[in-house]
């Protein structure tokens, strides 16, 4: 076993997880949709890919090919999958789904710079060490920030969503709407960087943990609402790993050492 972390453990659980829920229903899992059509084929690789490297992550030996891999499939997803639909149909949809590969993306960049063989280091020099980091931090910022748009395109959702024992509904919805942006913002020029992604990865922890958790622990039978709870906890453990890449760094830094 190798953990780096609690995030990396964490993230690595979820990708096994996400394998496993992917063969047990026989297609996509809610992360990889919106596809174009079912797949049996394309969906059941999806989810060899995410249990072989989940299992890879945990394991010293195949922790550098894993990460390799699992950032390199992710990576193909955005691009291929999720960049086009962008411009074809620009709908909410498509770049919200771009949003969440994209944060995926950046907490798999971050464990593949902490397990980068020399090889890695040699040939891919210019996606590891602090400049890997960097690219992640990037993408992890940009994610953020159509995230947290969705919340005032979503007003009226996303506050029905705030725990009925918290007041000022909306205001909540406004208020982490703009924390989600202005996370993203700082993240990207590297301002208060760190501050931004712990709290931001706290923010998105927090409304899995009091939003999703309290429907499914009630017992509900909502296919929507145990797809979201499911992305949800992937996107709280890839932005705990991007969280932690900011270890040793001051916490109001101007610029990520």
């Amino acid at each position: 076993m190798r953990i780096a972390s609690l995030g990396h453990a964490v993230f690595a659980a979820t990708m096994i997880a996400l394998g496993i829920a992917g063969f047990v229903k026989g297609n996509f899992v809610p992360l990889w949709q919106p596809v174009p059509e079912r797949i049996p084929a394309l969906a059941y690789l999806c989810s060899f890919i995410s249990l072989a490297c989940g299992m890879g992550l945990l394991w010293q030996r195949a922790a550098a090919s894993a990460a390799r891999v699992l950032l390199a499939y992710l990576l193909l997803w955005l691009l291929l999958v999720r960049g086009p639909g962008i411009f074809i149909s620009p709908t909410v949809d498509f770049w919200w789904s771009a949003a969440e590969i994209a944060l995926m993306v950046a907490g798999s960049w971050v464990l593949y710079v902490w397990f980068a063989a020399d090889w890695d280091r040699r040939r891919l020099a210019f996606a590891t060490g602090d400049n890997g980091l960097r690219i992640a931090g990037i993408l992890y910022g940009l994610a953020l920030i159509p995230i947290g748009v969705a919340h005032f395109l979503y007003l009226q959702h996303t506050a029905e969503l705030v725990p009925g024992w918290l007041p000022w509904h909306r205001f909540w919805a406004y208020f982490t709407g703009c924390a989600l942006i202005a996370a993203g913002v700082a993240v990207i020029i590297s301002v208060y960087a760190r501050l931004a992604a712990v709290l931001s990865a706290f923010e998105i922890g927090l409304f899995t943990l009091l939003v999703w958790v309290p429907i499914v622990a009630a017992g509900s039978k909502d296919a929507f609402q145990w797809s979201e709870t499911a992305v949800s906890l992937a996107l709280t453990a890839a932005a705990w790993v991007v969280a932690e890449s900011y270890r040793g760094t001051p916490w109001l830094a101007v610029r990520k050492s």
